[in-house]
This record gives structure tokens, sequence and C-alpha cells, in this order.
């Protein structure tokens, strides 16, 4: 009875709570934090998709269980959404289906698909659920480069060659969380031809679809590859193109029997999301887009505000071309402390709360993911409070100071 419960024993100490305990007692002390260490989407859905929340509430019979794979309007919106936008012919009743926000989506298609011992191959760094959905589901998980280049496609040569069993899933996430790498059609259908050759399945995240800062160049569906239902799947999410994080709101589209296999699983444990959230998905989905352009322009102007404010203090940060992070090197005169001990000393003296890469997985280390998630003021705030801390800590102090100053 003393003994761990076997699979939370696969699940390592969680990287991020050093820092938001640091966080909590920081705000419990009175100090103002600027949080940009959480995907947390600041701004208000759209109007009419609330008011259609608030309308729908009223009626007493949206109270009932709802139908756990999504009504049927919500299913042919988000069709009619995959038409629209990456031209992808999808049928509602096999192709679509929705779930409780993308994250949940995932790890229960993972737990559909995966035979224990299995093999998964998952970007380092990545999206925690992208490899402990796996892990939780009883799979081995062997890690791959995160960039959408040939370095990945050389690697997962290499991986079909060395794993035993051979790998039997492929998990991808362009634009990235965290790194914010976009991937292009091409390097797509690079992918779904090692798939349909090796008989891998793909399961791709596609939930910063519509955050991007380069117009002519909007992120692609790896859908839009001929061929691509044949071995993949894809999720979306409402939470950050309609600012519906709290919703728990998306969906996964694409192969049919991966479909049918989350669709099954999914009839077990849940009766679906509360109808009136799915009635306003559908005005969402439907309805004008201007939202999701303004919403696109604002974290182009936050991502413009926060990395030329580092620049000021001294931080090279590259520009991210999508999601709404900036994926930040440790500062040279850091970089030994690690990405925790250095994120702690960044919240003690600038007040500035950031995720450090290590919670990403171990090539993650050596960063810190960086947020949009608060107004251009606050921004500015952050960056001219970490350009003093900078000026104080970039003068000559060793590691063992460092290290001192963040565990004081």
């Amino acid at each position: 009875m003393t003994e761990e419960f076997h699979r939370i024993r696969r699940l390592p100490p969680y990287v991020f709570a050093e820092v938001n305990k640091a966080k909590a007692a920081a705000r419990a002390a009175g100090d103002d934090i600027i949080d940009l260490g959480m995907g947390n989407p600041d701004s208000a859905p759209p109007a009419h998709v609330v008011q259609k929340l608030i309308e729908t509430v009223g009626n007493p019979r949206a109270h009932g269980y709802s139908v756990s794979r999504g009504i049927p309007g919500l299913r042919k919106a988000m069709a009619n959404y995959y038409e629209r936008r990456f031209n992808v012919l999808l049928d509602p009743e096999t192709e679509v289906i929705a779930t409780l926000g993308s994250k949940e989506g995932l790890a229960n298609l993972a737990a559909a698909i995966t035979s224990p011992g299995d093999t998964i191959l998952v970007p380092n760094p990545s999206y925690p659920i992208h490899q402990f959905g796996f892990i939780i589901a009883g799979a081995s998980v062997r890690s791959i480069p995160a960039t959408p280049d040939e370095d990945m496609l050389r690697a997962l040569e290499r991986a079909v060659r060395h794993s035993v069993p051979k790998p039997t899933a492929l998990i991808v996430n362009f634009p990235s969380n965290p790194t914010a790498f976009v991937a292009n059609l091409d390097f797509y259908k690079e992918l779904v031809a090692f798939a349909r050759r090796e008989n891998i399945w793909i399961l791709s995240d596609l939930a910063y679809a519509e955050i991007y800062f380069n117009e002519n160049e909007p992120p692609p569906s790896i859908l839009a590859v001929p061929g691509a239902k044949d071995v993949a799947v894809e999720f979306t999410s409402m939470s950050k193109t309609y600012s519906m994080a709290g919703w728990r709101m998306g969906f996964a589209v694409g192969n049919p029997k991966l479909i049918q296999a989350l669709t099954r699983i999914k009839s077990y444990l849940d009766y679906g999301a509360f109808t009136p959230i799915q009635v306003a998905s559908v005005a969402a989905l439907n309805g004008p887009q201007d939202y999701v352009s303004e919403i696109r322009a604002m974290y182009k102007d936050r991502r413009d505000v926060l990395l030329r404010g580092l620049q000021s203090a001294g931080w090279e940060v590259p520009a991210p071309a999508g999601s709404m992070f900036a994926w930040a090197p440790i500062p040279p005169a850091f970089a030994e402390m690690g990405s925790v001990a250095f994120s702690k000393l960044l919240l003690k003296e600038a007040g500035v709360a950031v995720a450090p890469g290590l919670g990403f997985g171990e090539y993650g280390e050596g960063f810190v993911r960086i947020g949009l998630v608060e107004n251009t003021q606050r921004l500015r705030q952050a960056t001219r409070a970490i350009k003093s801390f900078m000026t104080r800590h970039c003068t000559g102090a060793g590691t063992a100071d460092l290290l001192g100053a963040a565990s004081s």
C-alpha cells in the first residue's frame, strides 16, 4: 500500500512545479508578477460567440447529456473550416470528432491505439502531452529532432532501422509549442511519404494554425497532402484561435480508422462537451472571422514589442514565425545555471515568470519559453525589468554567485 502506482511511477516530477511554487509565494507576498509562463490567452472570445452561449444556456433542453463525438452541426462546421482554410474535404460523419480540447483528444487516441511496449516517435522538445499521453498508455518514446527539416527526416529513417519494436506512430506539432517552428507543405509531403512507406501513423497537432506572422505563408494542414488521410489524423482547437481556452473544445479530423478508434474509446469515457459550448463553437466557426485576423495582429504586435525590449536588454531571441511563444536561448552569462534555476532567478529579481525549457524535454534545456500573454504595456514593463536584471548580473558575476542568488 506504500508503493507508488505503476503508471504514476512513469511520470517524472513536474519540472514547472518549482517555478510555480516560487510564483505563488511571490504573489502571496504581494509582489507584482508578470506571468509569461503559461500559454493562457488573455483576450475575451468573440462577442457573438459569448452571446450564443448565453442564449443556448437559457434553453432548458440544452442541459442534458450531449453527444460524445460532437453534435452534427459542429462536426459540419469543422469540415467547412477545413475546406475553406486548407482546401481539404472531410466527411463529418466518419472523419471528424469533437474533443474536450486537443489535449484530451491526443491522450485518448494514444490510449486507443497503443499496445504496451509500442515505440512512438516524438519531437524533443515538445508539448508534454505529446510524449506523456503515450507513456501513460504504456508505450516507449523515442526522441527525434523538433525542427521541420532534413534532420528530422534523417532521424525518422534511423529510428525505423534501429528501433525494436518498429515505431507505430509519429507526433508532429507545427506551429510548434514550445519552439514556434513552422512547417511547409513540402515537408509534410516528405512525412506522408515516409509514413505510407513504413506503415506508421501520424498525429499532427495544429492547435496554432491561425497564429502566424507571415501573412503570405499561413501554416498548412498535413491533410492537404494527397494520400495523407491514409495515415494521418490532425488535432485542432478553439482555445487559441478564438481565445476559448477554458471552454475545452477541440477536434480530431482525418483518417477514418483513427477517428473511429477515438470515437469508440470516448464513448466509454464522456458524454461530450456541454451542448451550449458546442452550439457557440458552431457560431465561432461559421460566423465572421474578423476576430481571428485581429488576434493574429495582436500577437504579432506583442511579439515585436517583446523582441525589441529583449534586444535592448542584450538578450538576443529569434523571432517566432508562429504560435504565441518565443523560444529563447538562456543568455550566455546564465547558461550554466540551467533553465529551472534561471527561471527562478528571473522571477525573483525581475518579477517575470517564464517556463523552463527542461519542462518540454531534455533537449529543451538551455532555453525558456516566453508567452505573448500580456498586453504590450505589461510586456514593455517586463523587458525593462529584465534589462535591469541583466545589467546587474552581466558584469562579472560567476555561476556560483548566480546560483546562490536563485536559491536564497
